[in-house]
């Protein structure tokens, strides 16, 4: 029996990354590998950010994972155009050889995060090979699958991680090997990170890093509504076909340990006032007349002894925490873990918006989901909203519930550092 209950699916199949043609930009014909890229589709705050990435640079890539139109549909076709467009300019252009990439980030704070992408065969939950930990938005994932059957392409890698061996492993020691080599690409990007990206295209490298990662399982750390995708897609494509596989990144957290973060949520709409006055008798609230990052620390303070939160949108900090016991006992169900029922992601989504302030909370028109901690306040400030911050969690809690197949509340993490969008592309008629 493997660590995730299912008997011996891990050893039996495990992770099997295949090497692929990567599409990457021709860096003579843009005005710069940084202007082109952009954050995964569900970390660029709309409109601002994407405005700002349209501008950058003509051939951004956020025309791609973003497209802008007045229907969905106009938007895939849009999508789909413009990725023929620049394959028929040379904008973008496949490699020569199939290869697995490495992936380096490094920022200016001593951060240094490597791994390998490739196209990994798409597995069942039954199989454990691939274990979520989030719940997802079915609106978002036909969204999704809309875009990548327009396209014929997977844009942006998922972020996945696995334990390995740390720097014994036959992947960490290619990785390594790989890194003192130029690379294909080497770019900066406004917020401070390196990237720099290298294709291993050699058979016997290959082989054994693909025979050292059929030992493994992977967690996705980032990209549960992509995953959930690709499954859909692949159902909709008799096997064999290029949809059994989706473009990952694998990164090895015990040699290279992810940072989480929480991601926080905007309550359209909703005035503070408003959100406070229904927390009235529920939980204890305090006002904080302090900036941000000490209104951050107090809330790690808070979450230490139990569930917390910050409200947010009216100029000040609310600190929300010590919730009535018998309210959680009525709203939260038993029949899930104690680490479960415990999470602050829980208590938000079962208690307050179900419960307390019933807001839906996959109504794009009520809610949004915001990893930008300073531009989830000002978004609530300007459009006289509820921005509720939160706590992140540990990556242990996370990976121990996924091992019992036990899902998250949609968006209760934020892992990272997420792998630039536009870096390297696949197209599954290449």
């Amino acid at each position: 029996m493997n660590s995730a209950g299912h008997p011996e699916a891990t050893a039996r199949r495990g992770l099997e990354l295949t090497p692929f043609r990567g599409l990457r930009y021709d860096p003579d014909r843009v005005g710069s590998l940084a202007a082109v890229t952009s954050p995964p589709y569900d970390v660029v705050v709309r409109p601002d950010g994407l405005h700002q990435l349209q501008s950058n640079d003509p051939y951004n890539i956020v025309r791609l994972i973003l497209p802008q139109a007045r229907t969905p549909a106009e938007r895939n076709e849009q999508a789909a155009r413009t990725l023929r467009g620049w394959l028929s300019e040379g904008i973008l252009a496949a490699d020569a050889e199939p290869g697995l990439y490495v992936y380096e980030q490094q920022d200016g704070g001593g951060l240094l995060q490597r791994g390998i992408i490739g196209t990994l065969r798409l597995s069942e939950p039954s199989e454990g090979v691939v274990l979520p930990h989030e719940d997802v938005m079915p609106h978002v994932v036909a969204d999704r699958a809309a875009l990548m059957r327009a396209t014929s392409a997977n844009l942006e890698p998922l972020l996945l991680t696995y334990r390995g061996n740390g720097a014994e492993s036959a992947t960490t020691t290619a990785i390594e090997r790989t890194a003192e080599q130029p690379p294909l690409l080497a770019t900066t990007t406004e917020d401070g990170y390196r990237h720099r990206l290298w294709s291993i295209t050699d058979p016997a490298e290959v082989a054994s890093i693909q025979s050292d990662l059929t030992r493994h399982q992977a967690l996705i750390a980032d990209g549960h509504h992509r995953w959930a995708t690709y499954r859909r897609l692949r159902a909709e494509h008799p096997s064999p076909s290029p949809w059994d596989h989706g473009l990952v990144l694998l990164v090895d957290t015990a040699r290279y340990p992810l940072r989480v973060r929480a991601i926080h949520r905007l309550l359209h709409e909703v005035p503070v006032a408003r959100s406070l006055a229904l927390l009235d008798g529920l939980f204890r609230v305090r006002r904080l007349d302090v900036p941000l990052a000490e209104a951050l620390d107090t809330l790690a303070d808070a979450a230490c002894a139990g569930n917390a939160f910050l409200l947010a949108g009216d100029g000040a900090f609310h600190l929300v925490d010590r919730p009535d016991p018998d309210l959680l006992s009525r709203t939260i169900p038993a029949d899930h873990p104690t680490a479960w029922r415990t999470l602050d992601a829980t208590v938000l989504h079962a208690t307050l918006l179900a419960h307390v302030w019933q807001v839906p909370e996959d109504d794009p028109a009520r809610i949004a989901y915001i990893h930008d901690t300073a531009a989830t306040v000002e978004k609530a400030e300007r459009d006289g909203g509820t921005a509720v911050l939160m706590h992140p969690v540990r990556e242990e809690v996370v990976r121990d519930l996924a091992r019992q197949g036990v899902t998250m509340p949609r968006k209760s993490t934020s892992f990272g550092p997420k792998p630039a969008s536009g870096l390297v592309l696949r197209a599954l008629d290449v």
